[in-house]
């Protein structure tokens, strides 16, 4: 009898500013077919990790559909955001950056201490409208620092200060937060199911916190740390006085420094659970039965370097392709990459069989993400005929790494 025909399972995650990971799965599929053959065995399982795509993995993975509804960036102009819906219509998928996303913002000067989350609550707003009991809100690549204030103002939640008046918007208010007020909250957002889906495990406030680590990437001068981390704990100190709750316990959380704090309301007002977003698309799309089939695996992602083996897509594979190993099955594990950042030894230290940029020579940035999709065909063929000339001197018919 002859062996199966090989299976390649691709599984990457998005480049940002590029393409979505569902397109870098179909550009690295076009590769792979054009090297082996249209007999090869594919499986296309696009990732996310929380952060921008993870909304187009989960609807992929979960047969849904996506909603167009309209909104506002993070500095309050209109603009269209999109939902994510699962088949049965009763999980609403919220990427936050669809709404208070850094590139949405671009255009202007950064302004940390006015951009503000209200169009985050207004994507949430929408997908209960649309008849969703569950929300999952990713929260990564956002703009905003303001603990999530406006996506909370959105949905109801009056944040005021002493004399009554709202609070004004962005991180620059909280410092005068007094009371919240819960009357005007939609029955809805108290009911659904929140689970917050994220990347990192950054606490709201201190060193390792929102402001210390993701404050300056939004813009944030030193004198705008202080404020901003001054104004997390004034609202974290606020939400526990209102329900009677630690906020030196909310402040440390880990995770709740995730995307300025947008957490926080969710986690302290409607018990929202926090997940790891890699781990949330690993399992719903099946990843970890692939990877103990595949005889090679190719992943990507915009830049390679130490980042991506902490908690990330990357580092999500590996333990799935390395686990199938340990079980005397599964396959190389080849990463495609925007830029490589890790040397030959520190791939194979981390579990990749080899790493490949798709520069193939000078190029600005601008020219690398006009032409990805094209790019990553291009080297996919070129490992796929690196592997083809690996079995064909394999006895078993299949390359290990």
């Amino acid at each position: 009898m002859n062996p199966p025909d090989p299976l390649v399972v691709i599984a990457p995650d998005s480049f940002k500013g590029s393409c979505s990971s569902p397109e870098a799965a179909a550009a690295i599929a076009a590769g792979v077919f054009e090297a082996l053959g249209e007999a090869v065995r594919i499986r296309r399982i696009p990732l996310a990790d929380g952060g921008e795509g993870t909304l187009d993995a989960l609807t992929a993975a979960w047969g849904g559909r996506v909603l167009s509804v309209g909104t506002r960036d993070a500095l309050g102009r209109e603009r269209s955001g999109r939902v994510g819906v699962s088949a049965d219509g009763r999980t609403a998928i919220v990427e936050a950056a669809e709404a208070n996303g850094l590139p949405h913002v671009s255009d202007l000067p950064l302004r940390p201490l006015d951009a503000d989350s209200f169009g985050v609550g207004l994507l949430v707003r929408a997908a209960l409208d649309a008849g969703a009991d569950e929300i999952l809100l990713c929260v990564g690549g956002s703009a905003t620092s303001d603990g999530g204030a406006g996506m909370l103002r959105a949905l109801g939640v009056e944040l005021l200060e002493g004399n009554g008046a709202p609070i004004p918007p962005g991180a620059r208010g909280l410092a005068r937060l007094d009371a919240v007020d819960l009357t005007a909250v939609d029955p809805a957002v108290r009911a659904a199911r929140w689970r917050i889906v994220c990347d990192v495990e950054n606490p709201l406030r201190g060193p390792r916190g929102a402001a210390a680590v993701f404050g300056p990437q939004k813009g944030a001068s030193p004198e705008d740390l202080d404020v901003i981390d001054s104004g997390l704990a004034r609202l974290a100190e606020v939400l526990g006085n209102t329900l009677g709750t630690d906020s030196s316990e909310l402040a440390s959380r880990p995770g709740l420094g995730a995307a300025g704090g947008l957490a926080l309301g969710p986690v302290a007002l409607w018990d929202a659970e926090l997940v790891s977003g890699a781990e949330l698309v690993a399992f719903a799309s099946g990843l970890d039965e692939a990877l103990a089939e595949a005889d090679l695996v190719i992943t990507g992602e915009g830049r390679l370097d130490a980042q991506s083996l902490g908690g990330k897509v990357l580092s999500r594979v590996l333990a799935g392709a390395g686990a199938g190993r340990s079980a005397g099955t599964g396959g190389s594990v080849v990463v495609i990459a925007g830029s490589v950042a890790l040397s030959a030894a520190e791939c194979r230290e981390a579990g990749i069989t080899a790493a490949f940029s798709l520069a193939n020579g000078p190029a600005s940035l601008a020219e690398l993400q006009s032409d990805t999709q094209r790019l990553l065909a291009a080297a996919a063929a070129h490992v796929c005929a690196l592997f083809a000339a690996g079995c064909r001197g394999s006895e078993s018919g299949r390359l290990r790494s």
